[in-house]
């Protein structure tokens, strides 16, 4: 599509807007958001008519939480997904290998969390894949997405050079910024892990894909904090894809890495589609199909920008998720004691007798807060 447009461009000045990514950005949030109000309704409809009982709800959970939810249907993700995608297609830089790399990873993770999804829904039990399996899988598209990412990077950065695959070894384990992990508040690179960059960024968008994960469980709770890390990211993508501002900032240049804020205004749009079904009470679960998603995606980005730790800053509310269900069973497995009520920690306020909306609300400030946190490290430098 941008290539014809580049071609009507001597015709009209106006073609000329397709050639900014601010422009296609806006177009891609606009598209999915049309999208995602179009055909959320019907497909909604459609989702409770297949599922009957809809996703199943923990019989331990709080009370509140149990009697509310029973009979809504889950896999609302793939509204996201199908509004992201075709808008992507639309307004993305198809010849931008970061572009497939993220798309990569979101499908992926999407249609392992489907096949979750959809095991559970059948059986009525919360066992759907294995851990083993899923994670496997989760494991092999990030490795995909990541070398996919460094070859870019490489061939971006060393131009004239021959690119085989003895000279993308050599460039993994000669130290220099490809493999490099960039802190905050530090200028230019950081740390250097060499070859071990791979486990580290797969870590990165494994670990987030199922920290959001872990994060949906209340009516809205997820989805808002997904729209303000990728509105967080969107920005940081733009400034570490532009030489002038990365320069500016001290922060680490990466060609191509702009156009990256086409998907994210895509996720956005969807995202606003999605949470018009979403919000409390939820005629739809966004399920694993679109928790999984939306954080591997967020994972990818990250990795693609090199601000892998600075998303740890801005998904601080997902972070905290993880970390309440680790510490749990951490405890619990050493000293049959529970550190929380119930985790993850939003878990935990429902059973002190916190409201629904409350703990929602709650959180997207908090949320807000570690965006505005994160958005500070390109600055303070």
């Amino acid at each position: 599509m941008l290539e014809l447009l580049g071609q009507l461009e001597d015709q009209s000045q106006f073609f000329n807007l397709f050639n900014y990514i601010t422009f296609r950005t806006g177009g891609a949030m606009f598209t999915a958001m049309v999208i995602a109000f179009a055909i959320g309704a019907p497909f909604i409809a459609w989702l409770r008519k297949k599922q009957g009982k809809g996703q199943p709800i923990r019989s331990d959970g709080p009370e509140g939480h149990l009697l509310t939810k029973k009979g809504t249907p889950t896999m609302g993700g793939l509204i996201i997904l199908i509004s992201l995608g075709i808008s992507s297609l639309l307004w993305a830089d198809l010849e931008n290998p970061y572009v497939w790399a993220v798309l990569l990873v979101t499908l992926s993770f999407g249609t392992i969390g489907f096949i979750d999804d959809f095991a559970k829904v059948t059986k009525q039990h919360h066992g759907g894949l294995s851990a083993k399996v899923r994670l496997g899988a989760e494991f092999g598209a990030a490795l995909l997405a990541v070398l996919i990412m460094l070859v870019a990077e490489w061939v971006a950065t060393t131009p004239g050079q021959t690119h085989d695959v003895q000279g993308f070894f050599n460039a993994l384990m000669a130290g220099d910024p490809l493999t490099a992990v960039a802190l905050p508040f530090v200028q230019g690179w950081g740390v250097q892990l060499l070859g071990f960059y791979i486990i580290f960024a797969m870590i990165v968008i494994t670990g987030f894909g199922n920290a959001v994960n872990l994060t949906d469980g209340l009516d809205g709770l997820a989805i808002v904090p997904v729209m303000i890390a990728a509105a967080t990211f969107g920005m940081i993508c733009y400034l570490v894809g532009r030489v002038d501002y990365s320069a500016y900032l001290g922060i680490p240049h990466v060609a191509g890495v702009s156009e990256l804020a086409t998907i994210l205004g895509a996720l956005l749009g969807g995202s606003l589609g999605f949470l018009w079904y979403n919000a409390p009470p939820a005629r739809v679960f966004m399920g694993d199909t679109g928790s999984l998603a939306l954080g591997g995606l967020l994972g990818a980005v990250a990795v693609a920008s090199k601000h892998e730790v600075v998303l740890a800053i801005v998904g601080g509310l997902f972070v905290l998720e993880t970390l309440s269900v680790m510490v749990q069973v951490a405890v619990f497995k050493r000293t049959g004691k529970r550190v929380f009520l119930m985790a993850p920690v939003h878990h935990h306020f429902e059973k002190l007798g916190w409201q629904e909306p409350t703990i929602v609300i709650r959180f997207w400030i908090i949320s807000t807060i570690f965006a505005l946190a994160g958005l500070a490290t390109l600055k303070l430098r």
